[in-house]
């Protein structure tokens, strides 16, 4: 009974959780002149992803390899068809040259990386596959090439549009950004906690809870907070929270839960990670072919069907 309660009571943290950071990272960007995009994929990033990373942690320690790559995979997945595709119906989001031709190809590589570290058997002819320690540390020292990266352009002046932001002192939007991210956590954690037990009930595998339940329960941090900007037309956090918490939870995340413990591979996670590389892909040609650089209303709808049909794929296949 308490775990539905807290169930409940996860959900109104995520709303305030979600508006609190978001406002306090808009103002700190506003504030120093660091681009909205640069925020969203660093500060936002990393505290929307830490459920991912408490998830992925426990997961290595107790050995359940499933629920470490599902909820990676799973939440990748769900950040660019559900959470990218509902903040675009709510309002389109705009990208710029440097996301179209860094960010999201990086988001691609990611993707695609996990698909060739994972195969053993396919591409080295190793009787079993198995990410790790070694490729661990090869996709953290990707993460932190990433950081530089984002770091070094949080020094160019920020060219964002003008969208109404309110200001706050430093340390009040500082407190706001703290108090966002541990609202964020603990809704998501409790959210997730009382799915799992009602899951549980009903008699779901533990590969489809992590894929479905508990990656869509880690992610909801950035459902939040992606919502959140969207409605304040922020669509610099919007698309940063989505690259960066991709990049951040296959690099980092499922890095160091590599270098942790090496996480034997089930084969038939090949279909999540081909999901996954489909909708990098997908959203990559979608920019570039629309020659405006803009995730429209269109793309979203398409987003969440294409979405819809992912999760119906996997209760079919159990």
């Amino acid at each position: 009974m308490a775990t539905l309660i807290l169930f409940v009571v996860g959900f109104v943290l995520l709303v305030y959780g979600a508006n609190w950071l978001v406002d306090g990272a808009a103002s700190i960007a506003r504030k120093h002149r660091i681009s909205h995009v640069v925020i969203g994929m660093t500060i936002v990033a990393l505290g929307t992803s830490a459920p991912e990373l408490v998830v992925n942690l426990v997961a290595s320690f107790k050995g359940t390899a499933d629920v470490a790559l599902g909820n990676v995979l799973g939440s990748n997945v769900s950040n660019l068809f559900l959470i990218l595709g509902l903040s675009a119906i709510i309002f389109p989001v705009a990208v710029n040259k440097n996301t179209l031709w860094k960010e999201v190809p990086f988001a691609l590589l990611g993707a695609v990386l996990v698909g060739v570290l994972a195969n053993d058997l396919l591409f080295d002819g190793i009787s079993r596959s198995m990410i790790y320690r070694s490729d661990g540390i090869v996709l953290v020292l990707f993460f932190l090439l990433f950081m530089y990266y984002a770091f070094g352009i949080a020094r160019a002046r920020s060219s964002d549009p003008e969208v109404p932001i309110r200001e706050y002192p430093l340390w009040r939007a500082t407190l706001m950004v703290l108090g966002g991210i541990l609202a964020l956590i603990a809704g998501g954690r409790w959210i997730v906690d009382g799915a799992v037990e009602i899951a549980s009930m009903l008699g779901m595998s533990e590969a489809l809870i992590s894929l479905t339940i508990v990656a869509l329960g880690t992610s909801l941090p950035e459902l939040a907070a992606c919502v959140a900007a969207a409605m304040k037309r922020n669509a610099g956090i919007v698309i940063g929270n989505v690259l960066g918490s991709n990049i951040f939870n296959v690099f980092f995340v499922l890095g160091t839960s590599a270098a942790i413990k090496p996480l034997p591979f089930n084969k038939a996670l090949n279909f999540d990670i081909l999901v996954g590389i489909g909708a990098s892909l997908l959203l990559w040609v979608l920019l570039i072919s629309s020659g405006e650089r803009i995730v429209r209303r269109w793309h979203g709808v398409l987003f969440v069907v294409l979405y819809a049909v992912y999760i119906t794929a996997l209760v079919i296949r159990g």
